[in-house]
């Protein structure tokens, strides 16, 4: 009588998670990368027309972009996220890194499918209390949508990483911002600067209202772009500005290019 009603407790169990759809992907859980390579920040800027026209009825996009670096130890990835000038409806905006590159049509829908090495799928929806069991590239999933204007950011996601070898990297893709029914709105490039700060000049100072957090077919592991910077005392006061230390500069000067 016992194993019977452990099987049957066992089999409700299964059932109760195939109505549920699958917790986690084909592949198994997101593993926490290591060795994440230091001294590169990637920059995502959005551009200043969205891709969806009717997003912006009077032109515009949203304003700001995604940092990424390799988090302390060499383990994940830190994130900032700084978005501002939200369409009025349509919210909260749902963020992503897709496989693909955007190509240079600008067409959002070139980008493909959303990161997702361990053949999760969409659905269901994201736990953002089992990351692991998430697509790496579903970063609003993990740590919350854009819902505030202006939006930002900070957190360290174990399951992204910044080695070019990792099927979790994040360097060669793309950012794709999105209405609640999942309407692409705009998208960029991640763009690789390589820091040559020291130690002792460069700032991490996160922005304003952060917070904290864990945890298809792939183009070539080669950043799309690269932009060197050198530091130089006079982009101190521009950082200061921005807000985000180090990594404003690196938004400004991306912008300026």
């Amino acid at each position: 009588m016992r194993v019977s009603t452990l099987l049957v407790a066992s089999a409700a169990g299964v059932m109760a998670q195939d109505a549920s759809g699958p917790l986690t992907g084909s592949r198994g859980n997101a593993t926490v990368t290591h060795n994440n390579p230091a001294n590169f920040t990637y920059v995502a800027i959005l551009p200043s027309s969205a891709f969806a026209a009717g997003a912006f009825p009077e032109g515009g996009n949203f304003v700001g972009g995604v940092w990424a670096e390799a988090g302390p130890g060499g383990v994940g990835v830190t994130y900032r996220v700084n978005i501002s000038h939200p369409p009025s409806t349509g919210g909260p905006f749902m963020y992503h890194v897709h496989t693909h590159p955007v190509p240079p049509n600008g067409n959002c829908s070139g980008a493909l499918g959303h990161l997702d090495p361990y053949d999760r799928k969409d659905q269901p929806p994201c736990d953002s209390n089992l990351k692991e069991t998430c697509q790496v590239g579903d970063l609003s999933g993990k740590y919350g949508d854009i819902s505030s204007d202006p939006y930002s950011a900070t957190y360290h996601d174990l399951y992204s990483s910044t080695d070019p070898n990792s099927e979790s990297f994040i360097g060669n893709r793309s950012i794709v911002v999105h209405f609640a029914n999942t309407t692409r709105i705009t998208c960029a490039n991640f763009t690789v600067a390589e820091l040559t700060l020291t130690p002792a000049n460069r700032t991490t100072t996160a922005p304003t209202g952060t917070r904290t957090g864990s945890g298809a077919g792939s183009p070539s592991n080669e950043p799309s772009s690269r932009v060197t910077v050198s530091a130089a005392s006079g982009h101190s006061a521009g950082a200061a500005a921005l807000g985000v230390g180090a990594l404003g500069v690196l938004a400004a000067m991306v912008l300026a290019l």
